[in-house]
């Protein structure tokens, strides 16, 4: 298990950081340009991000992100 200590300014970056991603990834799952396997490896990033923001998140700004989860398999 590794951990981090971040100061305040450190961890409203990280928080932006992550949202800024998963907001790309949501647009990207929406695309009908793109095909399955892209979709499938875009899913399988968006749980890993997601479960770092989940870690710093309000639960109120982590339903915002909170995915169907039979919609992304």
């Amino acid at each position: 298990m590794l951990g981090m200590l971040f100061n305040n300014k450190e961890c409203k970056e990280l928080d932006y950081v992550l949202r800024k991603e998963l907001d790309e990834m949501l647009l990207d799952l929406n695309d009908s340009r793109l095909d399955g396997d892209i979709k499938g490896a875009i899913a399988r990033r968006y749980r890993i991000i997601f479960r770092m923001y989940a870690r710093i998140a309000s639960p109120k700004e982590l339903s915002r992100y909170a995915l169907n989860a039979r919609m992304y398999k």
